[in-house]
């Protein structure tokens, strides 16, 4: 008996937002001082390292537990399962509903309930909950419903990973460009003929790294509004990211029993494209290797960092072949990975 991904889905927010979008922004020091250089630069700079050209945002009306909600139908669509079947909805978020033009964070009733109640799945034996672990969370609560398979508690599980993440952005924080909204959505069910999470591995820091990624005040110093907003140490996050996520990758994989030439693809949170190149080029140091050309499918460039929704959003459009050189076939081996609030890192290995 396995346990395998049956169906994904991803809902991409229909508004598309460019890198000259920031061109009359103030970007201010995180002491609220002036940088000491031009937007074009600013932009130019952020483009190079993060390798972001576009993101999404979601419609003023639409909340993160809609955007999960939409991914979700196209999930079930895709396993052809019965809603009702399902055993438990674990909904992986970091800020709940935030609804346009509002400071405060709305989490009652869990986000996985609202898209139960959507989806008018009347079973009530379908557990809903929601999923707090940072960017990896997606994958987290995909180790979740791997472990309650395999109890033999479930058998078929939603794992959703949705965000809002231009409802919680400093507008003088360059930051700010990074972030974008999403969502995409798996079944994981027990599968008799084919699939199998073969093996996982999962961690938090938190003895000085914990605070890496935060809630904070904006740099206008002057401002009299009363929020906070997502805040990170991205010098800090990249250090600990390309030290820690490629010996957990090794770690996972060695402990699977496989070996590194059998991995087709690996699906890692797109955080930043040089960080990401760093984690999998080291990940292949590891073993000796130099990195495969075509091993690491990456949308960051259009669709920006929209946290735990990357690693699903990315697999449903490699698996539905929405992107150019990436296929993945059956019985290919594949991995996750993701790093981020925590710090939390994890990942899996998964043959299709």
């Amino acid at each position: 008996m396995g346990v395998a991904i049956t169906g994904t889905g991803s809902f991409l927010p229909p508004l598309k937002v460019e890198n000259s979008s920031f061109a009359n922004h103030t970007f201010l020091n995180s002491d609220g001082s002036s940088i000491d250089a031009p937007n074009s630069t600013i932009i130019e700079k952020f483009k190079s390292i993060t390798g972001i050209g576009e993101r999404r945002y979601a419609r003023n009306d639409v909340n993160t537990s809609e955007l999960g909600y939409f991914a979700s139908l196209k999930a079930i669509e895709d396993a052809g399962i019965d809603k009702e079947s399902l055993d438990y909805i674990i909904f992986a978020h970091n800020f709940g509903d935030i609804t346009y033009g509002k400071t405060q964070s709305d989490m009652l009733p869990s986000l996985a309930t609202r898209v139960k109640h959507s989806l008018g799945i009347k079973n009530p034996k379908c557990v809903a909950y929601d999923m707090l672990f940072g960017c990896p969370g997606w994958i987290e609560g995909t180790i979740q419903a791997n472990a309650f398979i395999k109890s033999g508690i479930a058998d078929k599980c939603l794992v959703i990973g949705a965000e809002t993440l231009s409802r919680v952005v400093d507008d003088y924080d360059r930051d700010s460009m990074i972030y974008s909204d999403g969502a995409g959505a798996a079944i994981i069910e027990r599968s008799e003929t084919g699939g199998e999470i073969v093996n996982h591995t999962s961690a938090t820091y938190a003895n000085g790294e914990a605070y890496f990624l935060f809630y904070g005040d904006s740099y206008k110093k002057e401002s009299e509004e009363d929020r906070l907003f997502i805040k990170m140490y991205g010098r800090k996050i990249y250090e600990f990211a390309i030290t820690h996520v490629p010996q957990a990758m090794k770690d996972c994989l060695d402990k699977s029993g496989r070996d590194i030439s059998e991995v087709k693809k690996i699906f890692i949170h797109q955080a930043n494209e040089k960080m990401d190149e760093a984690i999998v080029n080291r990940f292949y140091q590891l073993y000796g290797l130099d990195m495969p050309l075509d091993i690491m499918p990456m949308n960051i460039e259009k669709l920006g960092n929209s946290s735990v929704a990357t690693v699903p959003t990315l697999f449903d459009m490699v698996k539905h072949g929405q992107m150019a050189n990436h296929a993945i076939n059956e019985g290919d081996l594949v991995m996750f990975a993701s790093v981020g609030a925590g710090m939390n890192i994890n990942a899996i290995v998964y043959q299709i």
